[in-house]
């Protein structure tokens, strides 16, 4: 996928990533410079560990809905299609 600079330094995002990603209208990204490369990274505060009995348990900090829907199992497939 492609997608080009504008004159004033902005790239768009093309929708069908914004959507398999769950990134919506206000998110913040950081950006990672790597060489010659930019990685974009949701900005969003890692989990809050929850004492259960004698347990930690990890639970997120960002809303249900501000959270990305992954796919696990069709990602383990493309892993084993490698």
């Amino acid at each position: 996928m492609t997608t080009t600079i504008d004159k004033t330094g902005r790239v768009a995002i093309p929708a069908e990533v914004r959507k398999q990603l769950g990134w919506t209208a206000g998110a913040e990204l950081e950006m990672v410079v790597e060489g010659f490369s930019i990685r974009l990274v949701r900005a969003v505060s890692g989990p809050q560990l929850v004492r259960r009995g004698e347990r930690l348990v990890a639970r997120p900090k960002a809303a249900e809905g501000e959270r990305a829907q992954i796919d696990v199992p069709r990602l383990i497939e493309e892993e084993r299609g490698r």
